[in-house]
């Protein structure tokens, strides 16, 4: 009896470090990277080591709830979807996210992961899309760059610029040619929504013929910036 009672207190240690704090779950259409459109749920962990000046996600810096791993997969399952985006935040914040990936995959689904580019991915499931935002100065957060990061970017991958202004332009046009960034995976640039306008970010990119992949957030055309979108 002694033995069962240990062996069920083990288990339940374990459940309870296999945790995450999850600020929201909820099903929507991808708004940015190479699966725009798609119906899919996202996993939104709460919590981030970085605090750049146009963030939109402020509200998943402290709060949310404690869930298990296995409890997050069943909740992703519910809505049917193939597709699934685990974003924040910073996910990668949180030790146990490189877990519930791996357990998103062992599901069967096309499982991206939207990152700060501040974190090592390297040990991120190798069947994981993951898209590194990495941060002009604009943000406030250059500094944070892990440059290291790109040896480790895939042909699947994706590394994003969001531009404020001409300086955050001309250091991302750089930052592409310094590290042959286009050669390594999909580069995309964003503007900032309400401070640069989108026509002349997109004439910015045809005049010096970047080989880059101009987006808007679909979401925020859609519904805009709506907690749950």
């Amino acid at each position: 009896m002694a033995v069962a009672t240990q062996s069920a207190q083990a288990q339940g240690e374990s459940d309870s470090a296999r945790r995450l704090r999850i600020s929201e779950i909820f099903h929507s259409l991808q708004g940015e990277s190479d699966s725009v459109g798609w119906p899919t749920v996202f996993v939104r962990l709460t919590g981030c080591p970085l605090r750049c000046s146009w963030c939109d996600t402020a509200y998943a810096f402290h709060g949310g709830q404690w869930l298990g791993i296995d409890e997050i997969v069943d909740k992703v399952a519910v809505h049917a979807a193939r597709h699934v985006c685990v974003t924040g935040g910073e996910p990668l914040a949180q030790k146990r996210c490189l877990e519930l990936l791996e357990s998103l995959c062992e599901r069967g689904l096309e499982v991206s992961l939207e990152t700060s580019g501040a974190l090592d991915i390297s040990r991120v499931d190798a069947r994981v899309r993951r898209v590194v935002d990495f941060k002009p100065p604009g943000s406030g957060e250059v500094a944070r760059n892990l440059w290291s990061n790109v040896q480790h970017l895939r042909a699947r991958d994706q590394v994003k610029f969001v531009i404020g202004d001409r300086n955050d332009y001309d250091w991302s046009v750089e930052r592409i040619r310094e590290h042959e960034l286009a050669d390594r995976c999909a580069v995309l640039f964003s503007p900032v929504q309400g401070q640069l306008e989108p026509a002349v970010l997109a004439e910015w990119i045809l005049a010096d013929r970047l080989p880059v992949r101009f987006q808007l957030q679909l979401h925020k055309i859609l519904w805009g910036n709506q907690p749950g979108r």
